[in-house]
């Protein structure tokens, strides 16, 4: 892949619990894309070695058994991002969550696509600022991708 290509990126609806516009998130985590590839990073991420990245949308159950099999944990999850380029998304997760915050469903669907793309770009959340600083990010590239 050359320096300046930007990874292609699918999203594809692998459960049947809860109806999702797979097209218009498609389009959303284009431009979310092209937004998270001109931060600046010192050294060359995922992101930029990527040439494609799926973005899964799944249920609660399957998130189980990945959020299991990764991390050892034994609740779904909200999002869980792979250094090969595979997001997975919980639908359900992101629908509970969505009306605990107030927000859409696609609003908490765009979030976890701006989260998983930005831990493809080297952005940690597991220290309280390492959190803050991927937080701030993710509200901008939120903010720029849906005005365009």
């Amino acid at each position: 892949m050359g320096k300046c290509a930007i990874p292609r990126i699918h999203v594809r609806n692998l459960q049947r619990m809860v109806p999702v516009n797979t097209g218009a998130l498609e389009k959303f985590a284009a431009r979310a894309m092209r937004l998270c590839v001109k931060i600046r990073r010192k050294e060359r991420t995922e992101l930029m070695r990527l040439e494609e990245i799926f973005v899964w949308l799944i249920s609660d159950r399957r998130m189980s058994r990945l959020h299991r099999q990764f991390l050892s944990q034994t609740e779904p999850t909200d999002v869980l991002t792979f250094q090969h380029g595979e997001i997975f998304i919980s639908v359900e997760t992101a629908k509970q969550h969505a009306r605990v915050f107030a927000n859409s469903l696609m609003h908490e669907l765009q979030l976890y696509i701006v989260h998983g793309l930005l831990h493809l770009h080297g952005f940690d959340d597991r220290t309280p600022a390492g959190a803050r600083k991927m937080k701030r990010m993710q509200e901008r590239i939120l903010s720029c991708a849906l005005s365009r």
